[in-house]
């Protein structure tokens, strides 16, 4: 770790890897967590950031690292933004480890692109069951496919055998090594659901468990002398948003507990930047939303605990009393689940919600999600994200519709109703920090 002053630029250097794969369902979240828990039993301080706008990998990231993780998006949050997040964590870590998104070249900006605007060495993890001396094919293709990056070598997940391992070992060319090969291990697989993996909330001691199982299955000796073969990847300052004490003196509620959890550490931050002071509440406890100024309903997993939330009376007296006195609501995802009419299950089992929004949330097998999107906000466009596997219907017209990245179709609907902002979308708050803040102050 070391710091290097070249001009006014500050360069914060450390050793980093780039965890990519060819697509989704590689391992990708096991491994990084097993080597972020492998170098931290070695006494290393160890950062990690997700690639993209996830909730539930972070979780289980952290665990493993004991440390916050940052989730990484150079379209919803910016190059200098990101820049600056890798600063301040090269300044501390002695490992900065990067977990990619789905394949290596998948979305717009993808996992390659950010590996390449920070120059941050690529570890390929390929699921090598049903191959061998092709899996080296798959993989010199991608470490070649574009000029822009740097593929160290390969980590060979789901080797059957020793001798599988060998055999890919023997195809790789020699600037494209083997870094070590993981045999099958049931004991290290992480449990998932319908939206991603389990929160750790819900089972944090089998989660440790099976994080350190998948440490113990790494060559420990073979990933070390590695990193050490690694040079330094350089950080340069980058830039977060200016802002000002726009939210001083304001409280902001914030309900928080295992069916509202995805909250990005970044909001929480910029909030308090702004001067606002935060508290914490659950729905699921029956809690009463505390004295505040405004309330933020963020997304989660309300659907697997509608019939709770349903006879909570205390936490729906609270909030729509909030709303009966005109304080700002912000509702995303789960959180409009939460204020809609009623939401139904598979099952087709059905209960009362909020019913500050008319509607009824039902949950759907498949589909749903609508990728990166902003929100036309009155105060201005605000970066996000929708990941879901519900639908609303029977709603209001929309104030207006999410602006997708890429295609000219309306995104998510976006709805008003007094004091109430609701959407599918997840906000990226440090995209646009005076919006969020007048959306707050409800100005």
């Amino acid at each position: 770790m070391r710091q290097i002053l070249l001009g006014l630029i500050i360069m914060s250097a450390c050793h980093a890897l780039f965890i990519a794969a060819p697509a989704s369902g590689q391992g990708k979240t096991t491994i990084t967590a097993a080597l972020a828990r492998l170098l931290v039993k070695q006494g290393k301080t160890v950062r990690v950031f997700k690639t993209g706008p996830d909730y539930l990998d972070p979780q289980i990231l952290a665990l493993a690292s004991g440390a916050p993780v940052v989730q990484l998006d150079l379209w919803m949050a910016g190059e200098a933004w990101c820049r600056a997040q890798l600063n301040k964590a090269a300044q501390e870590a002695d490992v900065i480890l990067v977990e990619g998104v789905m394949g290596l070249f998948d979305g717009t900006p993808s996992s390659a692109d950010l590996a390449a605007t920070f120059g941050i060495p690529i570890a390929l993890l390929m699921d090598v069951s049903g191959m061998a001396q092709t899996a080296a094919a798959v993989a010199v293709g991608l470490a070649n496919y574009r000029d822009d990056y740097s593929v160290a070598g390969l980590i060979a997940n789901q080797c059957g055998s020793v001798y599988h391992q060998q055999l890919i070992t023997d195809a790789l060319p020699d600037d494209l090594p083997l870094i070590t090969g993981v045999l099958r291990n049931n004991k290290m697989t992480l449990p998932e659901r319908h939206l991603g993996l389990v929160q750790v909330e819900e089972m944090a001691d089998e989660l440790n468990e099976r994080i350190d199982a998948g440490a113990q299955a790494l060559d420990a000796e073979a990933l070390n002398l590695f990193l050490q073969s690694l040079p330094k990847v350089a950080f340069s300052e980058g830039q977060e948003p200016t802002v000002e004490q726009w939210l001083a003196g304001k409280t902001i509620a914030i309900a928080k507990d295992a069916a509202f959890s995805f909250i990005y550490a970044a909001n929480t931050e910029l909030l308090q930047a702004m001067g606002a002071k935060l508290v914490y509440f659950s729905p699921l406890r029956n809690e009463a939303v505390p004295t505040a100024d405004a309330l933020w309903l963020p997304g989660g997993y309300p659907e697997l605990h509608s019939e709770v939330l349903s006879q909570n009376t205390q936490s729906q007296t609270s909030i729509l009393q909030m709303h009966q006195q005109g304080r700002p609501i912000l509702a995303e995802c789960g959180g409009m689940l939460y204020c809609l009419t009623s939401l139904r299950q598979l099952d087709g089992s059905e209960h009362p919600m909020l019913g500050l929004l008319a509607g009824q949330g039902q949950m759907r097998e498949r589909g749903g999600c609508q990728g990166m999107q902003s929100a036309p906000l009155p105060s201005g466009l605000v970066r996000g994200h929708a990941h879901h596997r519900s639908t609303a219907v029977d709603t209001p017209e929309p104030y207006a519709h999410g602006q997708r990245q890429k295609h000219p179709a309306p995104g998510e609907p976006i709805y008003r109703q007094g004091s109430l902002t609701a959407s599918y979308l997840h906000l990226f708050f440090p995209s646009n920090p005076k919006a969020i803040a007048q959306l707050f102050a409800g100005s």
